[in-house]
C-alpha cells in the first residue's frame, strides 16, 4: 500500500465499556490493503466487541473507526466487505442453497453453479447439504455455509469472527488453503481466532488484545522474537502471562 493511501481499516483510540467494565481502552490498529490481520486474546479480551464497533453493531464510547478511508458508520463503507459473526445462525426455514441465493442477491452476485461447486470444495462441504433445511445442519456444516456466503461475495475485505469455529481438521485445512489463495489475489482479511497455529499460518500481522489494550502488534515472527519464544503459542502465553510464561519475559 502506498503511504499516501488510507488504510483499509483504521482503528484509533477506540474505547468501549459495558457498565463499569472497560472492554476496549484506547485500541489503535491499522490494516493495509492486501494484508491478513488477526486478532487474538483470551475470552473476553474484546475481539468481538472491536469487530462489532467497526461494523456499527455496537457504538464505541470514544475514538474513530474507518473503512476504506471513510467513517465505518457510513453504509457505503461497509458495502465493500463481507462479515461472518462469531455465533453464525442462518435462517432455519431456508435450505442451504436458498440461503446462498439470498446472500448472493444481497451482495449483488449472480448465481453461478460452477462457482458454488468450487466453494463447496473450499470449505469441504458435501453438495447434498445445500438441499437440506438449515435447521438440520450441524454447527460445523452451518459454519461452512456461512463461510461460503462470505467467499461467494467476492468483496475486497473479509471480516471473520472465529471463522474456524466448529470446523473439522479437513475443513480447516481446506479453508486455510483457500484463504491463502485469496491473499495472493490481494484480498484483505481481518479475523479473530483462538487457534494460534491458524494465526501463524495466515497472518501477515496480528494483535494480541489483553486488558482492553493492544499488548502486541506485529508479525508472528516478530512476536516470537519479542518474547524470546520458539513458537507463537509460547510467545502469546508469555505476552498475556499464561501458563509457562514465568521466568520468560520479553526482550527489552
Amino acid at each position: 500500500m502506498n503511504s499516501a493511501d488510507p488504510a483499509v481499516i483504521g482503528i484509533h483510540e477506540v474505547r468501549k465499556s459495558y457498565g463499569a467494565r472497560t472492554v476496549l481502552d484506547g485500541v489503535t490498529l491499522e490494516v493495509a490493503a492486501g494484508e491478513f490481520f488477526g486478532l487474538v486474546g483470551i475470552n473476553g479480551a474484546g475481539k468481538t466487541t472491536l469487530l462489532k464497533c467497526l461494523l456499527d453493531f455496537a457504538r464505541a464510547d470514544a475514538g474513530t473507526l474507518t473503512l476504506f478511508g471513510c467513517s465505518s458508520l457510513m453504509a457505503e463503507a461497509r458495502a465493500q466487505l463481507a462479515y461472518l459473526p462469531e455465533r453464525f445462525v442462518p435462517p432455519y426455514y431456508l435450505s442451504g442453497s436458498d440461503f446462498l441465493d439470498y446472500m448472493g442477491r444481497l451482495h449483488g452476485v449472480p448465481r453461478d453453479p460452477a462457482r458454488r461447486m468450487q466453494l463447496l470444495g473450499a470449505v469441504d462441504l458435501d453438495a447434498a447439504a445445500l438441499e437440506r433445511p438449515v435447521r438440520q445442519l450441524s454447527k460445523g456444516m452451518a459454519q461452512k455455509l456461512g463461510l461460503m456466503a462470505c467467499l461467494q461475495s467476492d468483496k475486497p475485505l473479509l471480516v471473520l469472527d472465529e471463522p474456524m469455529s466448529g470446523l473439522d481438521p479437513m475443513a480447516r485445512a481446506a479453508v486455510k488453503q483457500h484463504l491463502l489463495g485469496l491473499r495472493k489475489q490481494g484480498r484483505t482479511l481481518l479475523f479473530s481466532t483462538h487457534l494460534l497455529h491458524d494465526a501463524e499460518v495466515l497472518c501477515d500481522r496480528l494483535a494480541i488484545l489483553h486488558g482492553g489494550t493492544v499488548a502486541f502488534a506485529g508479525s508472528p515472527a516478530q512476536c516470537c522474537e519479542r518474547f524470546s519464544a520458539p513458537d507463537l503459542e509460547t510467545a502469546y502465553l508469555r505476552c498475556v502471562g499464561g501458563p509457562g510464561a514465568q521466568g520468560s519475559g520479553a526482550r527489552s
